[in-house]
């Protein structure tokens, strides 16, 4: 008979699979050529130990191990000493919407804000409570691109607080960052209805305020999350699972 687990892990799970459903990822593969993992603690590390490197950070730390189960020890690569590989997307016909925008002299995120004021450009303002415009470090070096507001951000006017939000601070955490370090935006800056994808035409009127918080804030690297903010910055009709993971170049910066 199969080990029931605990509802604590149930509920880390859930919450898991909750945040790749949030990104717009819903299919998983079991990836068979992973060769099969010890079967006895005698061959596994006693701890689980977490390195990081790069020329700004340099982090080592052990975590206890938990009680009754083995643990693994796990070593991230560098993450900026070597100059990532950048591949190149094939874009949709047109002009890209990036294109579209021009660069405003001396443009502040307070000027793109007040530019975009009580937006009532398109459809989502008549059922959002708060815009979300964005929150972070206005001269970050990371950038991270959402696909719009849910719920909990519609109400609090910030991106990122609900369960998705706890688990992408767990996870710039982990990197040795604070959410103060990094930037969060998204897409659009409305919730759209019962948290369905944004229309064509609600990202072509509000990705333009996008672009210029994203040239304002200057990042070396842009993380997009999930699909719809992959194909708005990269302006590709590709599956975000035939480049998810790859170095691409976003005018003339790097993004993953």
């Amino acid at each position: 008979m199969a080990e029931r687990i605990s509802e604590t892990l149930q509920k880390k799970l859930s919450d898991r699979m909750s945040f790749y459903e949030d990104l717009g990822i819903q299919l998983f593969y079991r990836d068979r050529q992973v060769a099969a993992l010890p079967e006895t603690e005698q061959q596994l590390e006693p701890a689980v130990t977490i390195r990081f490197s790069s020329p700004n950070m340099q982090k080592e730390e052990t975590l206890p191990k938990p009680a009754g189960k083995p643990a693994l020890r796990v070593t991230l690569p560098a993450m900026t000493p070597v100059s990532p590989k950048i591949a190149s997307l094939p874009v949709a016909a047109g002009p890209s919407l990036f294109e579209a925008v021009d660069k405003i002299a001396n443009d502040t995120l307070p000027k793109v804000r007040e530019d975009l004021g009580e937006c009532t450009r398109c459809k989502l303002h008549s059922t959002r409570h708060k815009i979300v415009f964005g929150d972070g470090n206005p001269k970050a070096q990371l950038v991270f691109v959402g696909e719009g507001p849910g719920a909990d951000e519609d109400a609090q006017g910030l991106p990122f607080v609900g369960r998705a939000g706890k688990l992408l601070t767990q996870m710039i955490e982990a990197m040795g960052l604070q959410r103060k370090d990094v930037y969060i935006c998204n897409v659009v800056k409305c919730r759209p209805p019962e948290n369905r994808q944004p229309e064509e035409d609600e990202v072509s009127t509000c990705s333009p305020f996008l672009f210029r918080q994203i040239d304002v804030i200057a990042p070396k690297v842009i993380v997009c999350l999930g699909a719809v903010a992959a194909k708005t910055l990269l302006q590709t009709n590709r599956g975000i699972s035939q480049f998810r993971g790859e170095w691409l170049e976003f005018r003339g910066r790097d993004s993953k």
